[in-house]
């Protein structure tokens, strides 16, 4: 199987990568802006007829698609998120090849869910913010496109490679910094939010299920298990033989509006995730404390 990877080099395409790579019967080819990458394109200006030139002379039965940008300005990550995601679609359209593209989209497009409440693939998405945006318009551009096409709406991912603009990247550097300086308080903020977190290795395995699969549609990859990020912080700590004193700075929120938390989808998300279940045969196998030593790892390998 002829797999053609977009955005390789971020903190999901590098999993994906490994994971596929490890399929003896997977040849692939990854294609991004990094000197790393096979092929050198932008999908955010690239043309779409010398991307379906592409096609044609890689030929892929599938088209994974993990590049985008998590950050910016809305202009910026609209180009990133959404202006390449068309790019791709009219690509594969033009294409003779008939390829099969498996899109990662995020949670942030279903934007905050009711505290308690597990989110299904039918729920009216109304994302809160910028990001959120972009990324639910990439994903309704696939789903519109007539292709042979699956969405992925990845939960918040952890694991090895978390980086550190993440809340839990912060969180664990803020703990690297706490125990090198040997301050035996610290002071962290956002931690009253509740996440579904799912290891960025599970993920590469739906993904890879989603490229063999006949799937169609949206499906949810998460653990199917909101967790409080104070928790994540205590588990982060005790990984790390921190033995000091977290202090939070904000209180557990009860009036409306949004946390401190950048993804604009309020105080509770949790994954409702049968259909990965039922329609890709996937299961979530990492826990989060192989999650978090591993987040943790990096963290005090960092200089």
């Amino acid at each position: 199987m002829r797999v053609l990877l977009l955005g390789a080099d971020g903190f999901l395409g590098r999993h994906v990568a490994e994971r596929l790579l490890a399929d003896p019967a997977v040849q692939l080819t990854a294609l991004g802006r990094s000197d790393d990458a096979d092929v050198r394109f932008d999908l955010a200006s690239g043309a779409p007829g010398a991307l379906a030139r592409f096609l044609d002379a890689v030929h892929p039965g599938v088209v994974v698609n993990c590049a985008g940008a998590t950050r910016g300005g809305a202009r910026e990550l609209t180009r990133h998120n959404t202006v390449a995601v068309a790019t791709v679609c009219e690509a594969m359209r033009r294409s003779s090849t008939g390829a099969r593209l498996v899109q990662v989209g995020c949670a942030a497009e279903y934007g905050p869910s009711p505290v308690g409440a597990s989110t299904a693939e039918d729920a009216v998405p109304r994302p809160g913010g910028p990001y959120g945006v972009s990324k639910l318009a990439a994903s309704e551009l696939v789903l519109g496109s007539g292709l042979d096409a699956v969405v992925l709406r990845v939960f918040s991912p952890v694991g090895p490679g978390t980086p550190t603009s993440s809340p839990l990247g912060r969180l664990a550097e803020a703990l690297r910094r706490a125990m090198q300086s040997g301050d035996g308080e610290l002071k962290l903020g956002g931690l009253a939010v509740q996440r579904d977190f799912i290891d960025v290795r599970d993920v590469s395995r739906a993904v890879h299920a989603a490229s063999l699969s006949a799937a169609q549609g949206l499906v949810n990859i998460g653990s199917g298990r909101a967790v409080r990020m104070r928790d994540m912080a205590a588990g982060l700590a005790h990984v790390a033989g921190y033995d000091g004193t977290l202090h939070e700075l904000d209180e557990p929120q009860v009036a409306p509006g949004p946390p401190p938390y950048p993804d604009g989808c309020g105080i509770w998300q949790q994954a409702d995730v049968r259909t990965a279940r039922d329609r890709l045969g996937w299961r979530p196998r990492i826990g989060l404390e192989e999650s978090l030593a591993d987040v943790w790892m990096e963290a005090a390998c960092r200089v």
